[in-house]
């Protein structure tokens, strides 16, 4: 059965087959979707589809067309699912090309199963569009600016001092926005609101943190503030003084927030490879991660701590490449977790094994070619983009035993006792027993 693997973080890329810059259509890719779609308060038809798609070449010139016709009006868009394939995990889009409206409460969008011409995409834009108007006119699908849709609470910003900037900025391993204000500033008065959303958005990734520039003139001087509002930010890791830099993006809240992700996102640390010697293991790296990776490595005996470490070098170094999406990453022993092992359909093969599981969605894909950076490698890359053949996981994983962790070290055969010659053996005649029936 083949099915649509979604997945939360995308990577992104600048490659758009049906559609090129001059056109009216916006390429939507991982990186921008949230930021335009979900976080704005405008109307969107977005199409989801893949270059190899004949339906999707008959519907392009389509779609430019109403694109071109809805400009100003209705924003049209397009994701290339063959390279953002995460972007429409969440939308259950099994099949090309999917259309979606995303009006109102934009994580419910409605599918569009009208006519593939200009006209009726554009009639059904229209209609959208003035029934939302209608609706908001009497009161209803109130959105903040943002378009998050979730109000800010200012007690998430940071409020900085002369006395506290060092510790709240410099101090902390944390990436940190600081606004400089004046109180008498309109544009910061106007940013407030949208700064307060960001904050609580972002809260436990990036911090956001203002300073008023009139009381504390001179911690905002060693910054060169010369007009208000002035935001700056302050990467991830060992700063300084001079670590910080300008942020020139937008000033709603959903550009902060896209801009913060995105760094956020670059200094994910890799994940560690962990051997499943417990059940909280594979719990904590599958049942609260989007997808975990479970390797299956031979025997101690058949490979010896060099070849061992091979493959976990190997599993590192990819573990590094995909350090965005967020994974789990395990290992174990063949014939270790034999219960793991039969549900996931491991072992028929061989070993070493590999098999992608997503818990939420009851799903897992099995690595069918050997296991080298080449063959993993595209296996992760197709999952990455929505892709792979996936079998279901009726029950969900089992629960496991606890299993004694690796030291490292080469594997060693039992110790067998001597072989005794029998012919130094002296046995002794015993009488014939009978038995009585």
């Amino acid at each position: 059965m083949f099915k649509y693997l979604g997945v939360g973080l995308a990577i992104i890329y600048v490659v758009n087959a049906l559609y090129e810059k001059s056109d009216d259509v916006v390429e939507l890719t991982g990186g921008n979707f949230d930021h335009l779609v979900k976080y704005s308060d405008e109307i969107w038809l977005v199409e989801f589809y893949a270059p190899w798609c004949g339906h999707c070449k008959n519907l392009a010139p389509d779609w430019k067309k109403a694109a071109t016709a809805l400009k100003g009006i209705v924003k049209v868009g397009a994701v290339d699912m063959d390279v953002h394939g995460s972007v429409g995990g969440p939308y259950n889009v099994r099949g090309f090309p999917t259309i979606k409206i995303f009006s109102g409460d934009k994580s419910k969008p409605q599918d569009y199963n009208g006519a593939r011409s200009a006209q009726a995409i554009v009639d059904e834009a229209l209609k959208v569009a003035s029934a939302l108007a209608r609706e908001r006119l009497n009161g209803g699908s109130k959105r903040s600016s943002s378009g998050s849709g979730k109000s800010g609470n200012a007690k998430d910003v940071i409020t900085l001092t002369d006395d506290n900037f060092e510790k709240e900025v410099i101090d902390t391993k944390d990436i940190v926005f600081v606004e400089f204000f004046a109180p008498w500033c309109g544009h910061c008065q106007r940013l407030e609101p949208e700064w307060a959303k960001a904050a609580t958005e972002l809260k436990g990734k990036v911090k956001l943190a203002a300073l008023d520039a009139t009381q504390y003139p001179n911690t905002a001087g060693r910054f060169n503030v010369q007009g208000y509002p002035t935001i700056k930010y302050f990467p991830a890791g060992a700063k300084d003084f001079n670590s910080a830099e300008d942020y020139q993006g937008g000033r709603t809240a959903s550009d902060i927030i896209a801009f913060a992700l995105d760094l956020h996102s670059a200094n994910v640390d890799p994940p560690e490879i962990q051997q499943l010697t417990s059940d909280s293991v594979l719990k904590d790296n599958c049942n609260e991660k989007p997808l975990c990776v479970i390797s299956f490595l031979p025997d101690i005996l058949d490979t010896q701590a060099a070849g061992r470490n091979a493959y976990l070098d190997l599993l590192r170094e990819l573990g590094e490449k995909y350090k965005k999406k967020l994974w789990g990453w395990v290992w174990t022993s063949a014939g270790v977790h034999p219960k793991l092992e039969k549900t996931l359909e491991v072992g028929g093969f061989g070993y070493p094994a590999m098999a992608v599981v997503n818990i939420k969605k009851k799903i897992f894909v099995l690595l069918r070619s050997g296991f080298g950076r080449e063959g993993i490698d595209e296996l992760l890359k197709g999952i990455a983009v929505g892709r792979g053949r996936t079998q279901k996981l009726e029950d969900g994983l089992p629960t496991l035993s606890d299993a004694p962790a690796w030291d490292g070290k080469d594997g060693e055969l039992p110790v067998e006792e001597e072989d005794i010659d029998l012919s130094d053996v002296v046995l002794d005649d015993e009488p014939e027993k009978k038995t009585e029936l």
